[in-house]
């Protein structure tokens, strides 16, 4: 696993912004490599049957990716295995963290990159199964959080959010600064 970037294109952000990327790229390299984390994606690709030579490559992008208006998260290239994470942008952090708080934007960014993680590995299995790969990630992500949500409800609505909210702009204005009673399913 590293963290990866393209000079060129450092050149159009500035200090400030690349200096968040920075700092969002480590984090999610440390959420990532956590013990309880691979010791799960040690299991889940045991289960799946996916062999864990298939993953080749890890990569943690330093910029965002911006296609078409979507917050994508991830790439698998299957025949490479290959897998690239990537973060949301200084734009929507910055939001993130005005409406929900610093520790906020922390568990939601760990949590989404390990959401996007678990899906990009489950498509070297499902490579063109987008609807598979999907109910599984949000299976398997639930799994992994499952003992983490007994003790923490804050990570369970996180895990709400990632797999639900495509922008910041979803979130109402005028929501309670800690509106995550709002997240919990119907």
């Amino acid at each position: 696993m590293m963290i990866n970037f393209n000079d060129e294109k450092l050149g159009a952000f500035s200090q400030r912004h690349v200096r968040f990327y920075v700092k969002y790229s480590s984090f999610v390299f440390k959420v990532l490599q956590k013990p309880t984390f691979q010791k799960f994606l040690g299991w889940m690709l045991k289960k799946e049957k996916i062999a864990e030579k298939s993953v080749k490559q890890v990569h943690i992008k330093l910029l965002p990716l911006r296609k078409s208006g979507q917050g994508i998260a991830g790439k698998c290239d299957p025949s490479r295995g290959s897998i690239q994470i990537y973060p949301k942008t200084v734009r929507f952090c910055h939001m993130f963290r005005q409406k929900f708080g610093r520790k906020n934007l922390f568990v939601y960014a760990g949590s989404r990159a390990r959401a996007a993680l678990i899906h990009e590995i489950l498509h070297l299995k499902y490579t063109t199964d987008e609807t598979t790969v999907r109910e599984l990630s949000q299976e398997y992500f639930c799994i992994f959080t499952n003992k983490q949500s007994e003790r923490n409800l804050q990570v369970r609505c996180t895990n709400i959010m990632v797999f639900n909210a495509k922008s910041y702009e979803e979130f109402p204005p005028d929501a309670p600064v800690n509106s995550w009673d709002r997240l919990k399913p119907d």
